[in-house]
């Protein structure tokens, strides 16, 4: 499985330095192309994953634009968002700012449809006149891709007669498709090989356990949550047995379950971070355009992610460090502009980095969305937030004081008259 991955590497920077212009959510797990694009190789635009597969399926749909709060505030809608650097490592092409409207209240910004003239996708079976059905989580941005080109090419697996897949378990109707072949070598490379009892060790850091513990009391039964790669995926580990969440994952899967055993791997079953994964009883599959359409329409309750930079009245940044580090907003923009009395957005992160703040009286660095957090969990403490009054200190873990909070904060806050030792769920034996 080693060498299969390192042969597609391989490959895959080969591919990679044919393309001059890229439209991503994401190149974190790219070393070569973010390589490239700091290096001015490469021209690259981050869109945030929801808006990617919106636009994406707003070209299929015959719509030329649409309005979304995805991304209001940020570099993405205001404009300056590095697109091209020179070898100096500086910006010689930033994008363009966005038209932005307001709705009931609420800003939107306007995005434009993406329309392709070849759409290359991977089924899972075809018919003869060019039906196309996928395998569990394989369908992410195939399913609304394929509706979007002048041109569909799907390559499959298998090719059956007309009339041997079921009208009612066709994913791609034969009318978006226009070439069908069958593939002669398939390898399906896992990128994240994980297995249920042997996860990644730095993830048993008691610092992050803490941090997990206490974000796992979020957990409500019933519920439907989003999670980050790290501690918030983490915070998993601890939700009480007989208690269902359904976890939800931006690549279209709801009803996440444990890492999988050994013997039950399958490389079209993972996660939004790539790991492999189960789903439980009642999960259900779909592609990334209803995936998100569930994040905007409020339909998520709970979404805890990592950050980088909080401000005192809920600004994020977690996605980019211009001219350093560069992978992307990855869905990050979408869940976070979910924010409202439906969908309450966690942050957990470790209080400092290095000596330096983290929780700030404005983000330094690009923002990944204006007021969006209700409540950040560190390792010391768990502040609420008010998009209007700021930071309030309600919890508060044993031996820390209110003066070493202070000291580890850069910014100012209230602490509560209810001020209370900080909760940390039970660990299950």
């Amino acid at each position: 499985m080693k060498q299969e991955l390192e042969d597609w590497r391989k490959a895959d920077k080969w591919v990679e330095q044919l393309i001059s212009r890229m439209i991503v959510s994401y190149v974190g797990e790219s070393p070569a192309i973010e390589k490239q694009f700091l290096g001015g190789e490469v021209e690259v635009e981050l869109t945030p994953q929801g808006t990617l597969a919106e636009r994406i399926r707003a070209a299929g749909a015959g719509i030329p634009a649409f309005y979304t709060p995805t991304a209001y505030g940020t570099l993405v809608h205001r404009g300056g968002e590095p697109m091209v650097y020179d070898r100096q490592g500086n910006v010689v092409k930033a994008s363009k700012g966005r038209e932005s409207r307001i709705f009931g209240g609420r800003h939107y910004v306007m995005e434009e449809a993406i329309h392709a003239d070849f759409a290359l996708i991977k089924g899972w079976k075809a018919d003869t006149v060019g039906n196309v059905v996928f395998r569990r989580s394989a369908k992410n941005f195939n399913d609304p891709m394929a509706r979007a080109a002048r041109v569909t090419i799907a390559e499959v697996e298998e090719i059956v007669e007309a009339g041997e897949i079921r009208p009612e378990d066709v994913h791609v109707p034969n009318i978006y498709v226009q070439r069908v072949y069958k593939g002669t070598h398939f390898e399906k490379p896992i990128e994240k090989l994980t297995i249920h009892g042997h996860e990644a060790e730095s993830d048993l850091d008691p610092v992050k356990e803490r941090i997990a513990r206490r974000a796992a009391l979020e957990f409500k039964n019933g519920m439907y949550a989003n999670l980050g790669i790290g501690i918030p995926t983490h915070a998993t580990n601890y939700i009480p047995k007989g208690m269902r969440v359904f976890l939800h994952s931006e690549n279209g899967v709801l009803g996440l379950g444990p890492f999988p055993e050994e013997n039950a791997v399958d490389p079209d079953l993972i996660n939004a971070g790539k790991e492999t994964v189960t789903v439980i009883p009642g999960g259900s599959f779909f592609g990334s355009d209803e995936s998100f359409a569930m994040v905007r329409g409020g339909h998520i309750q709970l979404s805890i992610l990592g950050g980088m930079q909080v401000s005192q009245y809920g600004d994020l940044a977690n996605w980019m460090i211009p001219g350093k580090l560069v992978k992307g907003m990855g869905g990050a923009m979408d869940l976070v502009a979910s924010h409202s009395d439906h969908t309450k957005v966690v942050v957990t992160m470790q209080h400092t980095a290095k000596g330096r703040h983290k929780i700030v009286e404005e983000c330094t660095l690009p923002v990944t969305g204006k007021s969006c957090v209700d409540e950040i969990i560190t390792e010391l403490c768990v502040f609420q937030i008010d998009p209007l009054g700021g930071l309030t200190l309600i919890e508060l873990y044993d031996g820390v004081s209110v003066d070493d909070i202070k000291k580890a904060t850069g910014c100012s806050f209230k602490v509560s008259p209810d001020l209370k030792p900080m909760q940390l769920i039970d660990i299950l034996e």
